[in-house]
């Protein structure tokens, strides 16, 4: 099915989002990948907050190329999500709506999914130029001092993507894998 979605993304229509969806996001995107959750992490453990409200937020794990002229963003392409998953279920038990990246995610992440009524989505490798044009405004927001890996907020319009693990733990990679 083809939906049409708004981010954040509220946790009805997570709900109503089902594995192998074709979904187009509208809305804030939030990048971050290694250094960036390694650096959030480590100001939850302080006992600080995060840089950014997370409740109902999608954070999508790109580090961007730089921006050609007339251009908003450089190549945007998803990097693998597996990389994030130690650091993924604590942010889900906060609040975050979902995640954007490539590749299969660990039983801990599914499992927080489920819990928190999130969704995990994934944007097609190889394709950043092409994603780059759904990314209407991009600013860094935090750890600029991270370059390409610095956290990101980015407006995006019918950014395309595919629902792999839902809100029940459905997941795509696996139904594909058992034929």
């Amino acid at each position: 099915m083809e939906r049409h979605i708004m981010a954040p993304l509220s946790k009805t229509a997570a709900a109503e989002l089902r594995s192998g969806d074709y979904v187009y996001i509208t809305g804030t995107l939030y990048t971050a990948r290694d250094a960036a959750h390694a650096r959030m992490h480590q100001s939850l453990a302080k006992g600080n907050g995060l840089p950014f409200n997370i409740e109902g937020n999608l954070i999508y794990y790109m580090g961007p190329s730089p921006a050609r002229e007339g251009r908003v963003i450089g190549s945007a392409g998803p990097t693998t999500a597996s990389r994030m998953d130690k650091y993924t279920p604590q942010l889900l038990d906060l609040g975050l709506g979902g995640m954007i990246g490539k590749g299969k995610r660990s039983q801990a992440v599914i499992d927080a999914i489920v819990r928190n009524q999130s969704v995990y989505f994934a944007a097609v490798g190889g394709a950043g130029a092409l994603l780059s044009k759904a990314i209407k405004s991009a600013e860094v927001v935090a750890y600029d001092d991270l370059g390409t890996e610095a956290i990101r907020k980015l407006w995006v319009e019918d950014f395309p993507a595919i629902v792999v693990i839902d809100s029940l733990g459905n997941d795509l990679y696996a139904k594909v894998s058992r034929g």
